[in-house]
């Protein structure tokens, strides 16, 4: 199995990251940070991840061709965009490809939920 990258902070994960995803990123983080200002940035399992009392709320993933942007208690969030994917007990997110592709009414929708329910 392949191992986990570690980073030291959010900026270096970023900076590890193609090109393209680092401004989808980028955007990603200007917007959590006007919606939710009281997140903590850290990196959680190789991921950019934005927390609130040491618990995970979102996460970013960089794939190829676009950038998961993730919620921990996805499963349980009221999505009516049907924006959120994934199959997993909690975890759901959408798939961002380019910045402007970021639903900011509906994503700071979810990410008010998310930060609610913790």
């Amino acid at each position: 199995m392949k191992r986990m990258k570690a980073y030291a902070s959010f900026d270096d994960y970023l900076k590890d990251q193609n090109p393209k995803n680092q401004a989808i990123i980028r955007a990603l983080r200007r917007f959590v940070k006007r919606i939710e200002p009281g997140l903590s940035e850290a990196v959680k399992w190789g991921n950019g991840c934005w927390v609130s009392n040491n618990r995970p709320v979102a996460y970013v993933y960089s794939a190829t061709g676009y950038v998961q942007f993730g919620f921990f208690s996805g499963s349980s969030l009221k999505d009516p965009r049907g924006l959120l994917e994934g199959a997993g007990k909690y975890v759901r997110h959408t798939k961002v490809r380019a910045p402007s592709g970021i639903e900011e009414r509906a994503l700071a929708a979810l990410l008010r939920q998310a930060v609610g329910s913790h």
